[in-house]
């Protein structure tokens, strides 16, 4: 049986919820119960027996922490820092003590509770540190034999420790990475989630041996068992379900569409589950629908949706304790401005005194560890209430299933079209990807935009090109990454989503504490359901090819594009000019063009506005950046020239905002059009994202989208025009040397030589960052901070109410 939610029928008058905040993505958040503040990005909670207490592991790029809670009062008891942490967590049956995982240490902690507050009591080793791939994830204890089990999505393996000595017993591989590991049957039986190969695996603790593995959805990672013990729960977050499973018979006998709309493609994100005390009402956390799906599974194999309750930002995981909903939001309640971003003033020791307050240079904000989770509190609603829930979730969503069939835009001959498969006038796509600048530090000084000068770093002296792009065709001073860093930057900038596999191990690398990069294919478990956009392209007959994006080295990193990437086209590699990359694709395109096969859909990577800081003898910031400014200069110079120009549409985007501050949002960045089509000298104030040219270039292509991101945003429609226009871009040469070097011999050029600029984001982006913009600014004051655009203007909708 498939339950889906969206059959109800909605009726209830209005409830009681804040007022919506916009996020930068489309969504909005109103959500129901109270709120306490946690950690960054909670991860998981665990519930002692008698439920006087939570934990929960705060698994983020910043400081992470093991948290206690009060589950009866509601409060917070104890926050301990945690060198290293994922994921795993649980309680011993006394309550007087609780293991967590300790990430990539690979090590297992035990704290003792004492007086409301944590005490590291023991550790117990499964091997040596990272590098040592093992990376223990979700762990299960079996007091009644002496027994620790773990499993782990490095080296995907479960280990049996015994409790008493530490040692480990047993190390017994996996198919793939797993997320976590659950007793049954009176602790005869063990279900383990494999992350990696979409299947629950059944291991039998008294032979010691596996059963059969029982498929289940893409991306299992949460489980749960029934209070009788007969039915197992699973979340499949890229399917949007829940697969019930009779544990006896080792099948799948339903399966709950757990997503706002029937049949959705990925976009859902199911993650967290909880019952209710009496095993009859199921809830599902939908961290990217941000809401909790209500089924009613009183009678397993035929249950019913009951409705949605909304939520805070990405619902991470879900309980149901002493009558309360407890539920932790990964990225809390809203986005946030970054003015006082990775732009660093003094020593990170130092303070900065700012506007008569005293801010710690440590809180400086970082994207990846701007938002702050939480912690919702909500009393499980009565079924009026839970109407109103419901109705307030699907206000929140931009997704709709008619979205999905028919995009925003104008009846007419406008060249982008509403509906997959109707015919454009234009015929070619290039899609360039660039790395990690916010729209402040580099278009802040265009006239009739919205920016703050003050936060300018690569000015039009810097990036003639991309000014030009922005003055002669369309300034966009709205637009929005998807993504927070480089790891999931490009797999958002392909395919419209991240999955929860990235958005989770992404910023434990990201805060130094090990674990791989995982995007860009580097992981197959990270990868999209269902591929990226070149794989749409295969399904739906359009001609492709990438140079540089999802490619390294000289080969693919993904199946579909073998045979369709530029051998000799460099990827990321900062020894390597993005002028020099802009001549490899020349001379492919030329070539490609004289033979007529010129691809439909054409993926370019210039990345050097990366920058590599400071380094002694290697080129500044400015030329790096300079460079990459030339490289799409000439690059858009020479398609207008072309004889293809008037069928050809340019979109170029940053693959995440990172490496920077802006006054509006941290997630606010560049991007820029060019072609035929394209209006001249337009200003579009238009809040657009990374999907929303996800949603335009498939529309030009003829392909469906691909997740309910892209299926839900707004078309750039309104930067194209009815008929095509001739160019006459020119690349101007940038006012810096792009072969200007770093030369002098100071703290930052020093603390520049540690970073690894191997592999985009290799470092901690923070420090990078700060040393950035002391080379840059010097001693420059900080900008006042401001508040997010989004919450301003949400109260002004109000206001005209």
């Amino acid at each position: 049986m498939l339950g889906c939610l969206s059959a109800l029928v909605l009726s209830a008058g209005a409830q009681s919820l804040p007022q919506p905040v916009q996020l930068p993505n489309g969504w909005k958040l109103s959500p129901a119960g109270a709120s306490l503040p946690l950690g960054d990005l909670p991860l998981n909670m665990a519930v002692s027996r008698s439920g006087k207490y939570i934990a929960v592991s705060n698994n983020g790029q910043g400081v992470q922490s093991i948290q206690l809670l009060d589950a009866r009062a509601g409060r917070l008891l104890d926050t301990i820092t945690i060198p290293k942490s994922w994921y795993g967590l649980q309680f011993t049956g006394n309550e007087q003590n609780l293991y967590a995982s300790g990430g990539n240490d690979n090590r297992i902690l035990k704290y003792r509770i004492a007086g409301g507050q944590l005490v590291l009591s023991d550790s117990i080793s499964l091997g040596k540190p990272w590098p040592n791939k093992i990376g223990p994830a979700g762990l299960q204890l079996d007091e009644s034999r002496g027994l620790l089990y773990v499993v782990t999505k490095e080296d995907n393996s479960l280990y049996i420790v015994d409790l008493k000595t530490g040692q480990v017993l047993r190390k017994l591989g996996l198919e793939a990475e797993a997320y976590t590991c659950l007793l049954g049957q009176g602790g005869k039986k063990l279900y383990i989630s494999c992350w990696g190969c979409d299947k629950v695996l059944t291991f039998d603790t008294q032979k010691q041996v596996f059963e059969p593995a029982i498929a289940v959805g893409d991306n299992p990672n949460e489980l749960l068992l029934a209070p009788n013990g007969k039915h197992l729960y699973v979340c499949n977050a890229n399917d949007n379900t829940v697969s019930v499973i009779d544990v006896r018979q080792g099948l799948v006998v339903e399966t709950l569409d757990a997503a706002l709309y029937a049949q959705s493609p990925s976009g859902s994100t199911t993650n967290g589950l909880a019952l209710d005390a009496a095993g009859k009402t199921l809830y599902a956390a939908n961290a990217d629908n941000n809401c909790l799906a209500v089924f009613d599974v009183s009678k397993p194999g035929t249950s019913r949706p009951r409705g949605f309750i909304p939520t805070g930002w990405y619902p991470t995981n879900v309980k149901v304790v002493n009558n309360r909903i407890w539920v932790t939001n990964g990225k809390g309640l809203q986005s946030k401005a970054n003015p006082f971003g990775p732009n660093p003033l003094r020593k990170r020791e130092e303070v900065i005194h700012h506007a008569g307050t005293t801010k710690p240079a440590k809180d400086l904000q970082y994207i990846a560890a701007l938002f702050q989770g939480t912690m919702s509190i909500i009393k499980p609603p009565t079924e009026a209430e839970l109407q109103a829930y419901t109705k307030a979730a699907y206000r929140n969503a931009a997704y709709t299933k008619e979205k999905e069939a028919k995009a925003e835009g104008p009846a007419g001959n406008n060249p982008i079209p509403v509906q997959a498969g109707t015919k454009s006038p234009i015929k070619y796509v290039f899609y360039v990807v660039k790395e990690n600048r916010t729209y402040d530090q580099v278009l802040a000084d265009m006239p009739g935009g919205n920016g703050d000068t003050s936060l300018l770093l690569f000015g039009k002296n810097i990036t003639p090109n991309q000014h030009r792009l922005a003055s002669e065709f369309v300034l966009l001073d709205n637009f929005y990454v998807d993504a927070e860093v480089s790891a999931d930057g490009h797999n958002w900038s392909m395919g419209g989503y991240a999955t929860d596999y990235l958005e989770k191990t992404w910023p434990t690398s990201y805060g130094g504490r090990g674990g791989t990069y995982g995007g860009e294919g580097e992981r197959t478990v990270a990868n999209n359901k269902g591929g990226f956009i070149w794989d749409q392209c295969r399904r739906y007959g359009v001609s492709f090819r990438t140079y540089g994006e999802f490619a390294d080295e000289g080969k693919a990193n993904i199946p579909v594009l073998q045979n369709n990437f530029c051998p000799y086209y460099p990827g990321y590699n900062m020894n390597i000019k993005d002028t020099f990359r802009y001549r490899q694709w020349e001379r492919e395109f030329d070539s490609l063009l004289a033979k007529g096969k010129v691809p439909q859909f054409n993926t370019v990577r210039f990345g050097n506005d990366h920058t590599e800081g400071l380094r002694l003898n290697r080129p500044t910031p400015y030329a790096h950046v300079a460079d990459n400014d030339l490289a799409v200069g000439m690059f858009i110079e020479h398609l207008a020239k072309s004889p293809i120009w008037n069928e050809t549409a340019v979109f170029i985007l940053e693959d995440d905002a990172q490496n920077g501050a802006d006054h509006v949002d941290a997630h606010r960045s560049p991007a820029y059009l060019a072609g035929g089509f394209v209006k001249r000298g337009f200003i579009d104030h238009t809040p657009y994202t990374t999907t929303s040219v996800l949603r335009t270039m498939e529309l030009i292509l003829g392909l469906p989208p691909m997740t309910q991101y892209d299926a839900a945003a707004v078309p750039l429609w309104r930067c194209f025009d009815t008929v095509a226009k001739a160019s006459a871009f020119r690349a101007e040469i940038p006012s810096v040397s792009l072969d200007e070097q770093n030369l002098a011999q100071n703290e930052w050029q020093r603390r520049s030589e540690s970073f690894n600029f191997a592999k985009e984001d290799a470092n901690n982006d923070l420090e990078f960052n700060w040393v950035l913009w002391h080379g840059i600014k010097g001693n420059t004051p900080f900008p006042g901070p401001r508040r997010s655009a989004f919450v301003l203007l949400v109260e002004e909708e109000e206001e005209d109410d």
